[in-house]
């Protein structure tokens, strides 16, 4: 199973593959049990950071998985009190032992500095510095707004940020963000894609999910595959994780895809007292 996405390729390894596992919110067995039973099933790219807690749960799922770790694309994020030059990449290294791995596929900066504390060239040049160390092998940002992705590219260049993850689902579709990014070259991955399962109740997703004979939810991550977008749904259940990895089959036609673009009402679910100033 491996729905290779349009991310930049890392400088080594494998591709970030479209669909990803997400680990938000997920603790002790429970995580461990779902990152199993996601690779045992054909999920290929995991998901999580430092502030989740749950870093060496996942690695041990990874470790006793049986699947090589070249085939496993991972993402942990660096937490905000960790973005300075002299704590990154110590933070990375604990990290890693977490996770009992060499290095990770993706390290992102998991918000942006709140304030400015720490200037983004700061973060930015440890981050570069922590994949040339081979720690990561490609870096990126998440819940950048637009003038940030500006400024980070203005920073680093093209091509050197495989991507922003960020808020997206049918209730907020983050257009200025996304076509930013566009215009930016900057791939996006979505996250919260099923807007904690609201998008299971939505009628109009349910009666797009009718006329495909699917579910809300599938129809919600294909919305967002089909726009060109990485997700990494949260799930515990290997039932839901299975009819998840169908997503990238189903195909929405443009009638459909008009009628969930109705549905935004800028309804953000991560807002913390911390965030930036949102488009």
């Amino acid at each position: 199973m491996n729905h290779t996405s349009t991310a930049p390729r890392a400088d080594v390894g494998i591709p970030m593959t479209a669909l990803g596992l997400g680990t938000f919110r997920l603790q002790g067995q429970t995580v461990i049990d779902a990152v199993r039973s996601g690779l045992r099933l054909g999920y290929r790219h995991i998901d999580t950071a430092q502030i989740y807690g749950n870093e060496a749960e996942v690695g041990q799922a990874v470790a006793e998985s049986g699947v090589p770790r070249e085939q496993i694309f991972v993402t942990t994020k660096i937490w905000i009190e960790s973005l300075s030059a002299d704590r990154l990449i110590p933070s990375l290294r604990e990290s890693l032992r977490k996770l009992r791995m060499d290095a990770v596929d993706l390290t992102l900066i998991h918000w942006p500095s709140p304030g400015n504390a720490v200037a983004l060239k700061e973060t930015l040049d440890a981050l570069i510095e922590a994949r040339q160390l081979g720690l990561t092998r490609a870096i990126g940002l998440s819940n950048f707004t637009v003038a940030q992705m500006r400024e980070a590219m203005a920073l680093v260049g093209a091509g050197e940020l495989a991507t922003n993850q960020v808020e997206i689902h049918p209730f907020l579709q983050n257009r200025a963000v996304v076509e930013a990014a566009r215009s930016l070259g900057l791939h996006l991955t979505a996250y919260m894609p099923l807007a904690y399962g609201k998008v299971m109740t939505e009628p109009v997703m349910l009666d797009i999910a009718a006329k495909h004979g699917t579910s809300a939810a599938n129809v919600s991550l294909a919305w967002l595959l089909q726009q060109g977008f990485s997700v990494i749904p949260s799930s515990t259940r290997p039932a839901n994780q299975a009819a998840n990895l169908d997503a990238p089959r189903l195909r929405l036609d443009d009638a459909d895809m008009a009628r969930i673009a109705t549905l935004d009402r800028g309804e953000r679910l991560a807002n913390p007292d911390f965030a930036p100033a949102w488009d």
